[in-house]
């Protein structure tokens, strides 16, 4: 299927790894041009190299940090037009509660809540003067499930979950869209890391807690970047015009309720 969007631009959050390299490669081949951001520059260069090489397409790589003002208006810059916007931010730590201080939780709400929102402000009007406009907020299915030990998680991104379920209807008579795509266990830096802490936590191995996550997936697997990114193209194309204030559930059936 061709989705539409070739010649579009995009600018993809947390990119140089993981779901958001997964995001910004079905994107490219598309034909999608690419702002892709995070904070360490070597991976990012190397990513935006092999984006550029593999798929043809204008690839701007800018290494700052989005939760920054300075560093959202940087990436912004870099980005002729966003008519796709990707908002992706490594997680805040697992942890109990108890331990967090407000300055822990003033720091997950600033980037799993408040970048996204400030991203969508920066551009959502120049998507509505120009009639086309998607926006994805890669969030947790935590926001549908919560997990005790990622309770910074579980609280910043359902903020930004109610936020963007009543702006996103705002928006859609103008062909712009705002969605959320949730990731459940996904082969990730952050889930080998959230398994070694519980590892540690329990007493057994990184292995054990690994093919346990496992087995508990009705899939009996952990999900790919690669097909999470070609979800994330579906939900940017002009096909999918007509959906918006969703949550997308992608985890293997895992989650087990009805609706």
């Amino acid at each position: 299927m061709d989705l539409g969007i070739a010649g579009r631009w995009a600018l993809v959050c947390g990119a140089s790894k993981g779901l958001g390299f997964g995001c910004a490669s079905a994107l490219a081949r598309e034909g999608v041009n690419l702002v892709i951001n995070a904070r360490t520059a070597g991976p990012l260069a190397e990513a935006a190299k092999r984006l550029g090489d593999e798929t043809g397409v204008t690839v701007v790589a800018v290494a700052c940090d989005i939760t920054t003002e300075a560093g959202r208006a940087e990436a912004l810059a870099a980005c002729p037009q966003v008519d796709i916007l990707v908002n992706n931010a490594g997680g805040p730590p697992p942890g109990d509660f108890r331990d967090w201080t407000r300055e822990h939780w003033i720091a997950a709400i600033d980037a799993n809540m408040l970048t996204p929102i400030e991203l969508i402000k920066a551009t959502v009007d120049g998507m509505i003067s120009r009639r086309f406009g998607r926006i994805v907020n890669i969030t947790s299915s935590s926001v549908k499930a919560p997990i005790d030990i990622l309770g910074l998680s579980n609280g910043a991104r359902s903020g930004l979950t109610g936020f963007v379920a009543g702006v996103a209807r705002t928006t859609v008579q103008h062909n712009v869209t705002i969605n959320n795509l949730l990731p459940g266990q996904f082969d990730t830096d952050r889930l080998r890391n959230t398994s070694r802490s519980t590892a540690a936590k329990l007493g057994t191995t990184f292995e054990e807690v690994q093919a346990q996550r496992e087995r508990s997936i009705p899939a009996r697997r952990f999900g790919t970047a690669e097909e999470f990114g070609e979800f994330c193209a579906f939900m940017c194309s002009a096909q999918a015009s007509y959906f918006t204030g969703q949550n997308v559930l992608l985890d293997g059936g895992a989650y087990p309720g009805t609706y």
